[in-house]
């Protein structure tokens, strides 16, 4: 029997769409924990969609648990990672039996002890470092010590905020007062009207107890690698990897953001330095490791990881590529089976990414195009969404530009804005 899967989500990333085909498609039975109009719902993979609270996370995924009784849970976004930590941890009882909810994602992410490393992005590079990964000189900073980290490290750097993921939260900076800035920045509480626009208009409530908490995030400081994206996201089960791929980024859809055309790569320095640390925590689950890839030696550098899946888990690149399914086949008990690749072509642009930042692209039609056209519906969700918000950001800027031309001392009078 293959296993019930759970996937925990707490926002609408079309990855974890993505992942309940994959899952569904090799005969697992799929549902989901996460915001109501999820595009999951959408497809014809998932099978029950369990009611989310942003203001109630984990009470959420607690109850979505003990209702359906999975196999497995598997975190798609980091908010719902660290919620699935939180869980756990609360209902641990150090001498006591384990509940089925504690075994499960005992099973799921591997064991409580690891999860102070991987929600911190400092503690990681320490940890990296002691196994003989190739790291970059980083640190949790504060407003007081930023100066002086700077200054013994050097310029360009990289903050980070702890619990940020898809680029947000992350700021390359040259300067010292640029630095100065953007700490503010990542150490501030979300502000008001971000946190209400996301609840209102996104349904979206992850934002309103870190609001009104004024919950104020770690900051990290890294020196800036200079180089080539790359990530490689895995299946491992108790510590061990049991499938990977490898990707090099060829395109963001903007700087820092997240990928959307990829090359497929063998790397030896990324796929071992994945299995120490996996080894090192006894990890189970999806997760993904960044990288810089250094123009000189090819050397492999850990920036960053992920203990969540990635948006190319679902990517079926063939036996011990197809993450899912060695996954799925491991917990279930049985032996991975050797599958196939979807193409033989080494570049592949994801979709919705590389359609939504560029419609022509000409990776579009010349490298292999990740288009689920075996879900209609859920193609169609995703461009209709894609050109609203298109829509929306258009006719913010022209209004923000109406604003700025109409209060000018060199107009008479008012420019009325476009649509109105």
């Amino acid at each position: 029997m293959k296993p019930k899967i759970l996937l925990a989500t707490t926002c609408r990333w079309f990855s974890a769409a993505r992942l309940a085909i994959a899952f569904s498609e090799i005969g697992c039975y799929v549902e989901m924990v996460g915001p109501r109009g999820h595009p999951a719902v959408k497809t014809r993979a998932l099978r029950h969609r369990y009611r989310f609270r942003g203001l109630a996370p984990s009470a959420s995924f607690q109850a979505a648990i003990k209702e359906g009784q999975p196999d497995l849970i598997v975190p798609c976004d980091d908010l719902s990672a660290i919620h699935l930590h939180r869980l756990y941890l609360d209902l641990v009882q150090p001498g006591k039996a384990e509940t089925g909810t504690v075994a499960v994602l005992r099973r799921s992410l591997g064991p409580h002890t690891s999860f102070p490393i991987l929600e911190s992005r400092s503690d990681l590079m320490v940890l990296a470092r002691s196994l003989g990964v190739r790291v970059p000189e980083s640190s949790v900073v504060t407003k007081d010590n930023l100066t002086e980290w700077l200054s013994r490290n050097g310029l360009p750097a990289v903050l980070k905020a702890d619990g940020s993921a898809g680029g947000r939260g992350v700021q390359v900076v040259r300067t010292v007062s640029r630095a100065q800035e953007a700490f503010a920045e990542l150490s501030a509480p979300p502000i008001a009207a971000r946190a209400i626009k996301r609840a209102m208009f996104d349904q979206d409530r992850t934002l309103l107890r870190p609001w009104i908490q004024r919950r104020a995030p770690v900051v990290n400081a890294q020196v800036l690698v200079p180089g080539r994206d790359a990530t490689i996201s895995v299946a491992c089960w108790e510590g061990e990897i049991v499938a990977a791929l490898a990707v090099e980024v060829i395109k963001t859809q903007s700087p820092g953001g997240p990928s959307s055309v990829l090359r497929l790569i063998d790397s030896p320095e990324m796929s071992q330095s994945a299995e120490k640390i996996v080894n090192s925590l006894a990890l189970s689950g999806l997760l993904g490791f960044d990288f810089i890839l250094r123009e000189q030696n090819g050397g492999a550098t850990l920036i960053e990881m992920n203990a969540r899946a990635t948006q190319i888990c679902h990517l079926a690149m063939g036996t011990q590529r197809d993450l899912p399914v060695a996954l799925s086949a491991i917990a279930g008990g049985e032996p991975i089976p050797a599958t196939n690749p979807i193409t033989d072509r080494d570049v592949i642009a994801l979709f919705p990414q590389e359609w939504q930042s560029d419609p022509t692209s000409a990776y579009i039609t010349t490298a292999y195009h990740d288009v689920p056209w075996q879900e209609p519906r859920l193609v169609k969700s995703c461009i209709d969404f894609y050109t609203a918000q298109r829509t929306w950001y258009s006719s913010r800027r022209l209004t923000a530009l109406y604003r700025k031309l109409s209060t000018s001392s060199s107009l008479h009078r008012p420019i009325k804005p476009v649509g109105r």
